[in-house]
Protein backbone atom coordinates (compact mmCIF):
# COMPACT_ATOMS: atom_id res chain seq x y z
CA UNK A 1 0.00 0.00 0.00
CA UNK A 2 1.26 3.43 -0.92
CA UNK A 3 2.59 5.87 1.39
CA UNK A 4 -0.12 8.83 2.10
CA UNK A 5 0.94 12.00 0.72
CA UNK A 6 0.80 15.19 2.45
CA UNK A 7 -0.38 18.25 0.64
CA UNK A 8 2.38 20.30 2.27
CA UNK A 9 6.04 20.13 2.07
CA UNK A 10 9.20 21.51 4.05
CA UNK A 11 8.96 24.47 2.15
CA UNK A 12 5.15 25.04 2.86
CA UNK A 13 5.77 24.62 6.12
CA UNK A 14 8.41 27.21 6.05
CA UNK A 15 5.75 29.41 4.27
CA UNK A 16 3.19 29.04 6.91
CA UNK A 17 5.52 29.86 9.68
CA UNK A 18 6.94 32.78 8.60
CA UNK A 19 3.05 34.34 7.98
CA UNK A 20 1.77 33.15 11.60
CA UNK A 21 4.71 35.45 12.65
CA UNK A 22 3.97 38.14 10.73
CA UNK A 23 0.16 37.54 11.96
CA UNK A 24 0.91 37.65 15.73
CA UNK A 25 3.59 40.41 15.04
CA UNK A 26 1.57 42.90 12.73
CA UNK A 27 -2.41 41.87 12.78
CA UNK A 28 -3.49 40.34 15.82
CA UNK A 29 -2.54 43.33 18.33
CA UNK A 30 -3.87 45.56 16.39
CA UNK A 31 -6.93 43.65 14.31
CA UNK A 32 -10.00 44.79 16.99
CA UNK A 33 -9.01 48.40 16.61
CA UNK A 34 -9.04 48.21 12.84
CA UNK A 35 -12.00 46.25 12.94
CA UNK A 36 -13.97 49.41 14.46
CA UNK A 37 -12.06 51.77 12.23
CA UNK A 38 -13.26 50.18 9.39
CA UNK A 39 -9.90 49.88 7.89
CA UNK A 40 -5.81 49.20 8.17
CA UNK A 41 -2.81 51.12 7.25
CA UNK A 42 -1.81 51.06 4.02
CA UNK A 43 1.31 50.67 5.49
CA UNK A 44 0.42 47.03 6.20
CA UNK A 45 0.71 46.35 2.34
CA UNK A 46 4.59 47.33 2.65
CA UNK A 47 5.18 45.47 5.21
CA UNK A 48 3.12 41.79 3.87
CA UNK A 49 5.31 42.99 0.78
CA UNK A 50 8.57 43.27 2.18
CA UNK A 51 7.91 39.99 4.17
CA UNK A 52 7.47 38.41 0.85
CA UNK A 53 4.19 37.83 2.04
CA UNK A 54 2.28 39.18 -0.94
CA UNK A 55 4.65 37.67 -3.46
CA UNK A 56 4.43 34.23 -2.65
CA UNK A 57 2.93 32.60 -5.85
CA UNK A 58 4.42 34.83 -8.19
CA UNK A 59 7.28 34.92 -10.56
CA UNK A 60 11.04 35.72 -8.80
CA UNK A 61 11.87 37.98 -11.73
CA UNK A 62 8.72 40.50 -10.09
CA UNK A 63 9.85 40.01 -6.75
CA UNK A 64 7.63 36.82 -6.12
CA UNK A 65 8.68 33.53 -4.93
CA UNK A 66 7.12 29.84 -4.92
CA UNK A 67 5.71 30.35 -8.63
CA UNK A 68 2.75 28.30 -9.19
CA UNK A 69 2.91 26.68 -5.63
CA UNK A 70 -0.47 26.60 -5.26
CA UNK A 71 -0.10 24.96 -1.91
CA UNK A 72 2.07 27.60 -0.51
CA UNK A 73 -0.58 30.11 -1.59
CA UNK A 74 -3.06 27.83 0.40
CA UNK A 75 -0.31 27.52 3.31
CA UNK A 76 -0.11 31.48 3.55
CA UNK A 77 -3.93 32.32 2.87
CA UNK A 78 -4.68 30.47 5.60
CA UNK A 79 -2.29 31.68 8.41
CA UNK A 80 -3.79 35.44 7.48
CA UNK A 81 -7.27 34.15 8.66
CA UNK A 82 -6.09 33.18 11.71
CA UNK A 83 -6.19 37.12 12.14
CA UNK A 84 -9.50 36.14 12.48
CA UNK A 85 -10.72 39.29 9.78
CA UNK A 86 -12.17 38.22 6.66
CA UNK A 87 -12.25 41.80 5.72
CA UNK A 88 -8.49 42.31 6.69
CA UNK A 89 -7.08 39.30 4.31
CA UNK A 90 -9.59 40.35 1.47
CA UNK A 91 -8.61 43.84 0.98
CA UNK A 92 -4.96 42.55 1.93
CA UNK A 93 -5.39 39.99 -0.71
CA UNK A 94 -7.28 42.01 -3.28
CA UNK A 95 -4.06 41.81 -5.69
CA UNK A 96 -4.83 37.92 -5.90
CA UNK A 97 -8.05 38.57 -8.43
CA UNK A 98 -6.88 41.97 -9.82
CA UNK A 99 -2.95 41.00 -10.92
CA UNK A 100 -3.36 37.84 -12.46
CA UNK A 101 -4.69 39.17 -15.98
CA UNK A 102 -2.00 41.90 -15.75
CA UNK A 103 0.61 39.28 -15.21
CA UNK A 104 -0.68 36.79 -17.64
CA UNK A 105 -2.02 38.96 -20.49
CA UNK A 106 -1.09 42.65 -20.42
CA UNK A 107 1.48 44.03 -22.36
CA UNK A 108 5.30 43.49 -21.62
CA UNK A 109 5.75 47.31 -20.80
CA UNK A 110 2.59 47.29 -18.55
CA UNK A 111 3.52 44.19 -16.78
CA UNK A 112 6.85 44.91 -16.01
CA UNK A 113 6.08 48.19 -14.09
CA UNK A 114 3.00 47.37 -12.58
CA UNK A 115 3.35 43.93 -11.20
CA UNK A 116 6.51 44.40 -8.81
CA UNK A 117 5.22 47.59 -7.20
CA UNK A 118 1.92 45.56 -6.46
CA UNK A 119 3.92 42.85 -5.21
CA UNK A 120 6.12 45.07 -3.04
CA UNK A 121 3.16 46.79 -1.44
CA UNK A 122 3.74 50.31 -2.56
CA UNK A 123 0.51 50.24 -4.75
CA UNK A 124 -2.72 48.36 -4.05
CA UNK A 125 -4.59 46.57 -7.10
CA UNK A 126 -7.93 45.96 -7.44
CA UNK A 127 -10.35 43.72 -9.59
CA UNK A 128 -13.83 45.62 -10.82
CA UNK A 129 -16.49 43.43 -12.64
CA UNK A 130 -19.49 43.78 -10.39
CA UNK A 131 -22.23 46.62 -11.68
CA UNK A 132 -25.20 47.84 -10.15
CA UNK A 133 -27.09 46.05 -12.42
CA UNK A 134 -25.48 42.67 -11.85
CA UNK A 135 -22.85 40.61 -10.75
CA UNK A 136 -23.24 37.07 -11.74
CA UNK A 137 -24.48 37.90 -15.14
CA UNK A 138 -20.71 38.94 -16.18
CA UNK A 139 -21.44 38.29 -20.19
CA UNK A 140 -23.87 41.15 -20.04
CA UNK A 141 -22.03 43.51 -18.20
CA UNK A 142 -23.02 47.27 -19.04
CA UNK A 143 -19.82 49.39 -18.98
CA UNK A 144 -18.64 50.81 -22.47
CA UNK A 145 -15.14 51.17 -23.59
CA UNK A 146 -15.54 52.89 -27.16
CA UNK A 147 -11.78 53.24 -29.41
CA UNK A 148 -10.94 56.37 -30.43
CA UNK A 149 -7.57 56.46 -32.17
CA UNK A 150 -5.53 55.25 -29.50
CA UNK A 151 -7.65 55.59 -26.60
CA UNK A 152 -10.35 53.69 -24.87
CA UNK A 153 -12.95 55.94 -24.00
CA UNK A 154 -15.05 54.16 -20.84
CA UNK A 155 -18.61 55.13 -19.14
CA UNK A 156 -20.21 52.82 -17.16
CA UNK A 157 -19.97 52.32 -13.14
CA UNK A 158 -19.08 49.44 -10.62
CA UNK A 159 -20.00 48.79 -7.55
CA UNK A 160 -18.83 46.26 -4.45
CA UNK A 161 -15.49 46.34 -5.38
CA UNK A 162 -12.58 45.18 -2.48
CA UNK A 163 -9.73 47.55 -2.23
CA UNK A 164 -11.72 50.22 -4.49
CA UNK A 165 -11.18 53.29 -2.10
CA UNK A 166 -7.59 52.75 -1.97
CA UNK A 167 -6.29 50.93 -5.10
CA UNK A 168 -3.95 52.24 -7.41
CA UNK A 169 -4.21 49.85 -9.98
CA UNK A 170 -7.83 48.73 -11.45
CA UNK A 171 -8.17 45.77 -13.70
CA UNK A 172 -11.72 46.89 -15.33
CA UNK A 173 -13.98 44.77 -17.31
CA UNK A 174 -15.68 46.57 -19.86
CA UNK A 175 -17.82 46.14 -23.30
CA UNK A 176 -15.76 47.01 -26.56
CA UNK A 177 -18.12 44.78 -28.88
CA UNK A 178 -21.41 43.20 -29.41
CA UNK A 179 -24.07 41.98 -26.59
CA UNK A 180 -22.78 38.64 -24.81
CA UNK A 181 -20.10 37.22 -23.65
CA UNK A 182 -17.73 37.79 -26.87
CA UNK A 183 -17.77 41.74 -26.70
CA UNK A 184 -15.95 41.83 -23.19
CA UNK A 185 -12.59 43.08 -22.48
CA UNK A 186 -10.41 44.01 -19.34
CA UNK A 187 -8.68 47.61 -19.23
CA UNK A 188 -5.78 48.50 -16.65
CA UNK A 189 -7.11 51.79 -15.45
CA UNK A 190 -5.29 54.12 -12.95
CA UNK A 191 -6.26 55.52 -9.91
CA UNK A 192 -5.55 59.60 -11.02
CA UNK A 193 -7.17 58.92 -14.87
CA UNK A 194 -9.29 62.11 -16.06
CA UNK A 195 -13.03 60.62 -16.14
CA UNK A 196 -12.35 58.01 -13.36
CA UNK A 197 -13.33 58.81 -9.97
CA UNK A 198 -14.44 56.89 -7.15
CA UNK A 199 -17.54 57.01 -5.09
CA UNK A 200 -18.37 56.51 -1.88
CA UNK A 201 -16.99 54.15 0.83
CA UNK A 202 -20.17 51.40 1.15
CA UNK A 203 -20.56 50.18 4.24
CA UNK A 204 -21.03 46.62 5.40
CA UNK A 205 -22.88 43.58 7.41
CA UNK A 206 -18.97 42.09 7.71
CA UNK A 207 -15.86 42.12 6.46
CA UNK A 208 -15.99 45.58 8.09
CA UNK A 209 -11.79 46.15 7.99
CA UNK A 210 -11.55 46.24 4.08
CA UNK A 211 -12.71 49.14 1.84
CA UNK A 212 -15.55 48.23 -0.79
CA UNK A 213 -16.37 51.17 -3.18
CA UNK A 214 -18.08 52.13 -6.24
CA UNK A 215 -16.18 53.63 -9.56
CA UNK A 216 -17.51 55.63 -11.64
CA UNK A 217 -16.15 56.17 -15.90
CA UNK A 218 -17.40 59.48 -17.36
CA UNK A 219 -15.67 59.65 -20.72
CA UNK A 220 -12.79 58.27 -19.33
CA UNK A 221 -10.02 57.70 -21.61
CA UNK A 222 -7.58 55.23 -21.52
CA UNK A 223 -4.82 53.95 -23.54
CA UNK A 224 -4.95 51.56 -25.66
CA UNK A 225 -1.74 49.74 -24.87
CA UNK A 226 -3.43 48.96 -21.38
CA UNK A 227 -5.44 46.46 -23.01
CA UNK A 228 -5.27 43.17 -21.29
CA UNK A 229 -5.28 40.27 -23.53
CA UNK A 230 -7.19 40.47 -27.01
CA UNK A 231 -10.19 42.73 -27.49
CA UNK A 232 -13.31 40.72 -26.77
CA UNK A 233 -11.74 38.05 -25.47
CA UNK A 234 -12.01 39.42 -22.19
CA UNK A 235 -14.98 36.83 -20.65
CA UNK A 236 -12.28 34.42 -20.97
CA UNK A 237 -10.17 35.81 -18.64
CA UNK A 238 -12.49 36.19 -16.13
CA UNK A 239 -13.50 33.11 -15.99
CA UNK A 240 -9.62 31.90 -15.58
CA UNK A 241 -9.70 34.12 -12.76
CA UNK A 242 -12.25 32.90 -11.28
CA UNK A 243 -11.25 29.43 -10.56
CA UNK A 244 -8.32 30.33 -8.19
CA UNK A 245 -11.08 33.32 -6.85
CA UNK A 246 -13.10 30.44 -5.69
CA UNK A 247 -9.92 28.32 -4.39
CA UNK A 248 -8.95 30.97 -1.95
CA UNK A 249 -12.87 31.64 -1.19
CA UNK A 250 -12.91 27.64 -0.62
CA UNK A 251 -10.05 28.23 1.56
CA UNK A 252 -11.71 31.13 3.79
CA UNK A 253 -14.80 29.54 4.47
CA UNK A 254 -12.57 26.48 5.98
CA UNK A 255 -10.75 28.67 8.17
CA UNK A 256 -13.75 30.75 9.19
CA UNK A 257 -15.14 27.56 10.09
CA UNK A 258 -11.94 26.29 11.89
CA UNK A 259 -11.86 29.25 13.71
CA UNK A 260 -15.44 29.03 15.24
CA UNK A 261 -14.88 25.31 16.22
CA UNK A 262 -11.30 26.32 17.94
CA UNK A 263 -13.80 29.19 19.83
CA UNK A 264 -16.23 26.66 20.23
CA UNK A 265 -14.06 24.05 21.88
CA UNK A 266 -12.51 26.34 24.02
CA UNK A 267 -15.61 27.76 25.24
CA UNK A 268 -16.37 24.01 26.41
CA UNK A 269 -13.93 23.48 27.78
CA UNK A 270 -13.96 26.42 30.21
CA UNK A 271 -17.30 27.65 30.75
CA UNK A 272 -18.76 25.98 33.57
CA UNK A 273 -22.58 24.78 34.13
CA UNK A 274 -24.20 22.55 36.70
CA UNK A 275 -20.92 21.92 38.35
CA UNK A 276 -18.99 20.83 35.52
CA UNK A 277 -17.23 22.34 32.35
CA UNK A 278 -20.36 22.37 29.57
CA UNK A 279 -17.94 20.10 27.13
CA UNK A 280 -18.93 17.19 29.26
CA UNK A 281 -22.48 17.22 28.41
CA UNK A 282 -23.53 14.74 25.82
CA UNK A 283 -25.54 17.16 23.43
CA UNK A 284 -22.67 19.77 23.28
CA UNK A 285 -19.67 17.03 22.56
CA UNK A 286 -21.92 15.26 19.87
CA UNK A 287 -22.64 18.94 18.29
CA UNK A 288 -18.79 19.37 18.12
CA UNK A 289 -17.63 16.04 16.95
CA UNK A 290 -20.46 17.01 14.23
CA UNK A 291 -18.51 20.12 13.48
CA UNK A 292 -15.23 18.67 13.30
CA UNK A 293 -16.10 15.58 11.08
CA UNK A 294 -18.41 18.35 8.58
CA UNK A 295 -15.14 20.64 8.52
CA UNK A 296 -12.77 17.64 8.09
CA UNK A 297 -14.49 16.62 5.00
CA UNK A 298 -14.90 20.34 3.50
CA UNK A 299 -10.97 20.80 3.95
CA UNK A 300 -9.98 17.30 2.41
CA UNK A 301 -12.18 17.92 -0.52
CA UNK A 302 -11.09 21.50 -1.06
CA UNK A 303 -7.49 20.61 -0.73
CA UNK A 304 -8.10 17.71 -3.30
CA UNK A 305 -9.40 20.43 -5.42
CA UNK A 306 -6.14 22.87 -4.97
CA UNK A 307 -4.11 19.82 -6.02
CA UNK A 308 -5.65 19.23 -9.48
CA UNK A 309 -5.16 22.62 -10.08
CA UNK A 310 -1.73 22.23 -9.51
CA UNK A 311 -1.29 19.37 -11.67
CA UNK A 312 -2.68 21.71 -14.31
CA UNK A 313 -6.14 19.53 -14.46
CA UNK A 314 -9.51 21.45 -15.33
CA UNK A 315 -11.67 21.63 -11.69
CA UNK A 316 -14.44 24.06 -13.43
CA UNK A 317 -17.28 21.84 -12.45
CA UNK A 318 -15.31 20.62 -8.56
CA UNK A 319 -14.17 23.98 -7.63
CA UNK A 320 -17.53 25.05 -7.37
CA UNK A 321 -18.39 22.70 -5.52
CA UNK A 322 -16.00 23.07 -3.16
CA UNK A 323 -16.65 26.59 -2.97
CA UNK A 324 -20.09 25.69 -2.10
CA UNK A 325 -19.72 22.87 0.16
CA UNK A 326 -17.09 25.05 2.32
CA UNK A 327 -19.51 28.00 1.84
CA UNK A 328 -21.91 25.81 4.10
CA UNK A 329 -20.01 24.03 6.39
CA UNK A 330 -18.78 27.59 7.73
CA UNK A 331 -22.38 28.73 7.79
CA UNK A 332 -23.36 25.93 9.94
CA UNK A 333 -20.44 26.07 12.14
CA UNK A 334 -20.36 29.81 12.63
CA UNK A 335 -24.25 29.52 13.41
CA UNK A 336 -23.12 27.10 15.73
CA UNK A 337 -20.38 28.35 17.65
CA UNK A 338 -22.72 31.47 18.20
CA UNK A 339 -25.27 28.90 19.84
CA UNK A 340 -22.88 27.44 21.94
CA UNK A 341 -21.30 30.63 22.95
CA UNK A 342 -25.11 32.11 24.00
CA UNK A 343 -25.00 35.57 25.24
CA UNK A 344 -20.86 36.29 24.62
CA UNK A 345 -21.43 34.78 21.13
CA UNK A 346 -23.81 37.93 20.34
CA UNK A 347 -21.36 40.11 21.69
CA UNK A 348 -18.95 42.56 19.89
CA UNK A 349 -16.21 41.72 21.62
CA UNK A 350 -16.60 37.98 20.63
CA UNK A 351 -14.57 36.35 17.91
CA UNK A 352 -17.42 34.20 16.58
CA UNK A 353 -19.67 37.27 16.02
CA UNK A 354 -17.17 38.61 14.03
CA UNK A 355 -16.68 35.35 12.03
CA UNK A 356 -20.55 34.89 11.70
CA UNK A 357 -21.25 38.38 9.77
CA UNK A 358 -17.65 38.50 7.63
CA UNK A 359 -18.83 34.35 6.59
CA UNK A 360 -22.11 35.45 5.14
CA UNK A 361 -20.07 37.32 2.25
CA UNK A 362 -18.50 33.84 1.36
CA UNK A 363 -21.23 32.00 -0.86
CA UNK A 364 -21.72 35.11 -2.56
CA UNK A 365 -18.25 36.74 -3.84
CA UNK A 366 -16.76 34.96 -7.02
CA UNK A 367 -20.03 33.84 -7.85
CA UNK A 368 -22.96 33.38 -6.25
CA UNK A 369 -24.40 29.67 -4.63
CA UNK A 370 -27.21 29.43 -7.25
CA UNK A 371 -24.31 30.41 -10.10
CA UNK A 372 -21.92 27.42 -8.69
CA UNK A 373 -24.72 25.01 -9.15
CA UNK A 374 -25.31 26.76 -12.74
CA UNK A 375 -21.49 25.26 -13.47
CA UNK A 376 -21.85 22.05 -11.73
CA UNK A 377 -25.27 21.28 -13.78
CA UNK A 378 -23.64 22.43 -16.46
CA UNK A 379 -20.33 20.25 -16.44
CA UNK A 380 -22.98 17.50 -15.70
CA UNK A 381 -24.63 17.72 -19.09
CA UNK A 382 -27.69 18.69 -18.17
Amino acid sequence: MAALQSYFDESHQLVRDSVRRFVEREILPHIDDWEEAEEFPRELYLKAGAAGILGIGYPEQYGGSHEGDVFAKVAASEELMRCGSGGLVAGLGSLDIGLPPVLKWAKPAIRERVVPQVLAGEKIMALAVTEPSGGSDVANLKTRAVREGDHYRINGSKTFITSGVRADYYTVAVRTGGEGFGGVSLLLVEKGTPGFSVGRKLKKMGWWASDTAELFFDDCKVPVDNLIGVENAGFACIMANFQSERLSLAIMANMTAQLALDESMKWARERQAFGKPVGKFQVLKHRLAEMATQLEVSREFTYRQAAQMAAGRSVVKEISMAKNFATDIADRLTYDAVQILGGMGYMRESLVERLYRDNRILSIGGGTREIMNEIIAKQMGL
